[in-house]
């Protein structure tokens, strides 16, 4: 199939919300960099170098399955991620800087991008007819008035 790469615009998530409430004057610090799209990887992984310029806090750790064997990683605060005309906040989680920064499953999921393997890009997900979607089934997802959840009349 070949690597898809992509560029992503990344903002720090807190300095928005910092500077919406205007708790804070400076603009939100952004990236845009190059990423490589792995369907068998699952999160945003990103290299130390790009989670410093953005000024991510470190939140916790998660076990990694790699081709090494398990790892524990570091996780950061999560980041907007802006991708094709769509965007969506996640956390990240980091990589060694030898590793290329990663867009895995959930974010395409999420995004609702798959992977073309003949023109070897992302494109919106055809199923979609190009707009984003998110899919639910379950019982209560059924058209007609909404349903009155948990007694609050909604």
């Amino acid at each position: 199939m070949g690597q898809v790469i992509v560029k992503i615009k990344l903002t720090n998530l807190k300095d928005a919300f910092l500077k919406a409430a205007g708790a804070r004057k400076a603009k939100p610090r952004e990236v845009e960099i190059e990423a490589l799209v792995d369907s068998g990887a699952t999160r945003l992984y990103l290299k130390p170098t790009v989670i410093k310029k953005l000024g991510l806090e470190r939140t916790d750790t998660v076990r990694s399955r790699t081709t090494n064997g398990d790892v524990i990683r570091f996780k950061y605060e999560p980041v907007r991620l802006e991708l094709m005309g769509r965007h969506e906040d996640f956390d990240v989680v980091e990589v060694p800087e030898a590793v290329p920064n990663l867009l895995g499953q959930v974010v395409l999921e999420v995004l609702d991008l798959v992977v073309d393997s003949r023109s070897r890009n992302l494109v919106s997900n055809p199923a979609h007819g190009g707009e984003q979607m998110t899919e639910e089934y379950s019982e209560a997802s059924t058209p007609g008035p909404r349903a009155n959840v948990d007694g609050c009349g909604l």
